[in-house]
């Protein structure tokens, strides 16, 4: 199963790969929205669930949800913000633009893996 890691730092990126590879799961990594999207149209039949930070250059992580939502082929997919942003009104601001759940870095891995197995149904 493959997931979307969309973080414009690669440390964060290949600290999430780890913790997802090393959970059993397949990673396509992203540097920011514009290249997720680019992305997630190229692989739409392939990804799960995608997992993204809020402040990237080009395309920030609301904007990057916002044009997912818009169209009705993603409708299904579910997304996880993982940011630093641990502020109320960020966390209703994504809510409202369709996430899944929200994690304030540094997160556990168990509670990445978990909150990921919830939305994905499995165990």
């Amino acid at each position: 199963m493959k997931i979307m890691i969309v973080d414009d730092s690669e440390m964060t990126r290949n600290f999430h790969a780890y913790i997802l590879r090393t959970a059993g799961f397949e990673v396509i990594d992203a540097v920011d929205g514009a290249d997720a999207l680019d992305k997630l149209y190229r692989f739409s039949d392939e990804i799960k669930l995608v997992l993204t930070d809020l402040n990237m250059p080009i395309m920030d992580g609301y904007t990057f949800i916002k044009k997912v939502r818009e169209d009705k082929i993603f409708d299904e997919l579910p997304i996880g913000i993982i940011t630093t942003i641990d502020e109320q009104k960020n966390r209703d601001e994504g809510y409202e633009a369709g996430v899944d759940f929200y994690l304030v870095k540094p997160t556990e891995p168990s509670v990445l893996i978990e909150s990921i197995k919830m939305v994905l149904g499995g165990d």
